[in-house]
């Protein structure tokens, strides 16, 4: 099973935190650049932010730069991203995919396979 499976996702309040996780059951995530997107209702898929394989390098969306940090734990196979200051605007389905090439921060889609079903994040007002 290559597909990736995101959790974390929920209700939360406009200012709280979220922390959401990507991973792939029995399978190793270490030689992957990783990506996050989201997709709000009636909006098209968008790029969040990308891990490189090492970890060493990241990319965030101008929207959420110094709200939102990716980070990745190659021993626990898991990547993360931690949700600070939600405004009502990050509501969305949030997906995980594995990068075939690196991290950047154009954060095309079509250079992502495997993705994950999403999470839905919902913030409240």
């Amino acid at each position: 099973q290559l597909q990736l499976v995101e959790s974390g996702g929920g209700l939360v309040q406009l200012g709280g935190s979220l922390r959401l996780s990507c991973g792939r059951s029995g399978l190793s995530l270490s030689n992957y650049p990783i990506g996050w997107f989201r997709q709000a209702p009636g909006k098209e898929r968008e790029g969040v932010a990308c891990i490189s394989t090492s970890g060493d390098r990241t990319a965030y969306a101008d929207s959420v730069k110094g709200r939102f940090t990716i980070s990745r734990d190659n021993d626990e196979k898991t990547v993360y991203l931690q949700m600070n200051s939600l405004k009502s605007e990050d509501t969305a389905v949030y997906f995980c995919a594995q990068g075939i090439y690196y991290c950047d921060s154009l954060l095309q889609m079509d250079e992502y396979i495997n993705w994950g079903q999403g999470t839905q994040v919902t913030v409240s007002s």
